[in-house]
């Protein structure tokens, strides 16, 4: 077990982390598209539930 976590701790050493600017960009990025799609599904779902509305009721 302490032969593992030694090799975890080594290989986390080794690790190219982002710098903060990349990841507040990165992170901004999936906000903004997860918020695009949040709209775009939203606005088709409006119009399905529209349009079977119209079949319906008639």
């Amino acid at each position: 077990m302490f032969k593992f976590l030694g090799s975890v701790r080594k290989e986390m050493k080794a690790v190219t982390w982002p710098t903060g600017k990349k990841l507040r960009k990165d992170v901004m990025t999936v906000i903004s598209t997860t918020v695009l799609f949040g709209i775009f599904f939203g606005v088709v779902d409006f119009l399905i539930n529209t349009a079977i509305s119209f079949f319906i009721k008639g």
